[in-house]
């Protein structure tokens, strides 16, 4: 490819303004370089990036900017004349970044590839055993076996010589961490400061070292077991991506950090206290009694720009590893930019509307009652963010379940669908929400909900929602793909709900649609795309809506357009045009309309048990301690109690597929490819029904 050339306005902080500056992309050595003009391009450079592992994205704010993210961290903010020479600029950056990436990726394969055999690491045929032959792995591990000649076979590990390799690792882990204290002690000026690049990259060097030392060393112990019963356990995965130092100590600078007691113990002790603390999990379903459930009155803003300002050197680092469509099922995610619930909850948070939720029922004809379900989906998803700022729910541990209901005053319940969605006031809502207390239970509809992350690998989790008194109830199923997509995370929802109207006999099945977290290296924020469908094969009605990404070029965010349709006709019913989270316009085919202001839509509480009385694998009580120290601003704990769920998961999970035990559902059985609540509502109806024609 060809070197390109020419002028950009390029935004700096030392006169705070744009200056224009020429700029030169060379290809063959991946840089981008910038003189004063072009008269100068002679002389050394102002400035140049590394191309290799950088993220090059145009910017939200116009069509003329666009910023170039080295893996330094480093960053250009520059400006094209027109929208024209900017696209021109990106794509050439964007195929010189990935050309170079992809080279050194070539030169540097990951760990995945390379041999891990002691014969291999013995031979001294690596270019690191000829300069320092007597540091061979071997060696260096007091493995006790001197260097092995080809054809002979390795000799079986003894549990003793695992136990001198974790005395050997955990010296070496102690020493970097000594080494680690040193370079943040310095001062941040001078000389020599703890912010200088060698230093930084010795700081980085030695963590990636003790990392590939632990991914060694579990692989001796996954020998060591599969020695000892044959062969490798069934669908053993190696984490490959996840730092088992916490990344966030790494990037601060200044001041010793403290470092966990837990980590200078033996792998093998840690392991044994990890599954020597059983789950306790029993697998009978548990029947919540809604009596026991208070409201709840948390209220967790998620609007804290400041966590990920100050993080963004360690976001820079995360990105330098990813490649454009990467999946990130299995990539740890800095702890910062986590909220402080988990995704089994978020789902329940969808369910905020109980009053639209149990009006579709109302509706006097398949067709209201169409129109009503597409009026009470298109109004969940606002209140299943919490703020502005894009963040990502804890993601689920296999068996773990959230439970929660909804308790409606029934006057509160449209009961005409031409009539307005009610509209409440916050000092209304606390209102209602005292009245209620008052109320028996015939005054009031109450909405069930249970979830439960049914699968791990991949994530699946199952929800469930019923309302016994309008027979009506809603079963889904979602595993979640993420993937990278440079200044982007796309999140698809891939998976299918069911909408049962028992009195009605009407089954209604719907789609989500995909998230995406967008702008994620400045403030990131959340954006839905993508079509989804709503169909009833008994009425003949079907929904097709659409959530419209922003264009590049102008546009408005988080629209989003459909109609309802009779299908034998193939008449439009209903149109509905606005945005997801603000304001949305329904027309009918009378000729009325319909606004909905989202922001005034009444916000019923959930009513959860208190943590005291739930289970062990219930949400909030599994997440306390992360979410408690994320309340508290202590990321480090967070994450420490972050990862030690993780491990206890991955133990378990090991075991299970040592023993080969399958793992055993709660409130969820497999159907097909779907899963559905054990004690579906549909099942009683149908029971009640039979029961009642034997009597006749």
């Amino acid at each position: 490819m060809e070197n390109i050339y020419g002028y950009l306005m390029k935004y700096t902080n030392l006169v705070t303004g744009w200056q224009y500056r020429f700029f030169v992309l060379n290809n063959d050595a991946g840089l981008l370089e910038y003189f004063v003009n072009e008269q100068s391009r002679h002389l050394k450079p102002r400035g140049t990036l590394q191309l290799a592992g950088a993220v090059i994205s145009p910017s939200d704010e116009d069509s003329h900017t666009f910023t170039v993210n080295a893996a330094s961290g480093e960053q250009y903010k520059l400006r094209a004349t027109d929208a024209k020479e900017r696209q021109h600029w990106v794509s050439r950056l964007q195929i010189c970044t990935q050309h170079h990436t992809e080279a050194i990726g070539k030169n540097n394969p990951p760990l995945k590839s390379r041999s891990f055999s002691l014969a291999s690491q013995g031979s001294g045929s690596s270019p690191g055993v000829q300069r320092r032959p007597s540091q061979n792995a071997v060696s260096f591990f007091s493995v006790g076996h001197h260097r092995l000649s080809t054809g002979k076979r390795v000799p079986i590990l003894q549990p003793d010589h695992l136990v001198d390799v974790r005395e050997m690792m955990s010296q070496a882990e102690g020493q970097q961490r000594d080494l680690i204290r040193s370079i943040e002690c310095l001062p941040v000026s001078g000389h020599l400061t703890s912010l200088d690049q060698d230093l930084l990259m010795l700081k980085a060097t030695s963590m990636a070292t003790m990392n590939c030392l632990n991914d060694c060393f579990h692989i001796l112990q996954l020998q060591h077991a599969s020695q000892q019963k044959g062969s490798l356990p069934a669908g053993t995965t190696i984490n490959w991506l996840e730092p088992k130092i916490s990344l966030s100590n790494h990037f601060k600078n200044g001041a010793a950090q403290n470092f966990p007691a837990e980590i200078n113990k033996p792998a093998s002790v840690r392991e044994e206290q990890s599954i020597a603390e059983p789950c306790q999990l029993t697998r009978e379903p548990e029947e919540i009694n809604p009596d026991e459930e208070l409201e709840d009155i948390g209220d967790d803003k998620e609007d804290n720009v400041g966590a990920v300002e100050e993080q963004r050197s360690v976001i820079l680092h995360l990105l330098s590893q990813l490649k454009l469509g990467m999946d990130l099922t299995r990539v740890v995610l800095p702890t910062f930019i986590l909220e402080k619930r988990s995704l089994l909850e978020m789902y329940a948070d969808f369910m905020s509307h109980p009053d639209l939720f149990i009006a579709i029922t109302n509706g006097t004809t398949p067709e209201e009652r169409m129109i009503r379900f597409v009026e009470y989906y298109l109004t969940s998803f606002h209140e299943g963010r919490k703020g502005a700022i894009a963040k990502k729910p804890y993601n689920p541990i296999i068996g773990e379940t959230f439970h929660c209901s909804w308790r409606m005053p029934k006057s509160e319940v449209a009961a005409d669908a031409g009539s307005n969605l009610p509209a409440h006031s916050p000092a209304e809502q606390v209102t209602l929400s005292k009245d209620l207390e008052g109320q028996t239970e015939s005054d009031y509809y109450t909405v069930k909900f249970v979830a439960e992350q049914v699968s791990h690998h991949p994530p699946v989790s199952g929800f469930y929602a019923e309302c016994v008194e309008r027979k009506m109830c809603v079963n889904a199923h979602v595993w979640t793909k993420s993937k990278f997509l440079g200044m982007s995370i796309g999140v698809t929802m891939v998976g299918e709900g069911l909408l049962s109207l028992l009195e009605h006999e009407e089954e209604y099945t719907f789609s989500l649609p995909c998230a995406y977290a967008r702008s994620i290296l400045t403030v990131p924020w959340v954006e839905l795309g993508g079509k989804v469908n709503i169909n009833c094969a008994k009425t003949g009605y079907s929904a097709s809506i659409n959530f419209h990404t922003k264009p590049l070029y102008g546009g408005k965010l988080h629209r989003v357009t459909g109609e309802v349709k009779q299908n034998t006709t193939n008449t439009v019913v209903c149109r509905v045009q606005g945005e997801w989270n603000s304001m949305l316009e329904f027309t009918y085919s009378n000729g009325e309309t319909k606004h909905v202001d989202l922001t005034k839509l009444l916000v019923t509480r959930k009513r959860v048990r208190p943590i005291e009385k739930q289970g062990p694998f219930e949400s909030r009580r599994l997440w306390q301690r992360v979410t408690e120290s994320l309340r508290d601003g202590d990321i480090d704990k967070a994450t420490e109690h972050k990862r030690a769920l993780e491990e206890r998961q991955r133990n378990e999970e090991r075991l299970r597929a040592e023993t080969e035990t399958p793992w055993c559902t709660k409130y969820f059985l497999k159907e097909g490819d779907g899963w559905v609540y054990h004690k579906p509502l549909w099942k009683a109806v149908s029971a009640v029904q039979a029961q009642q024609t034997d009597t006749n």
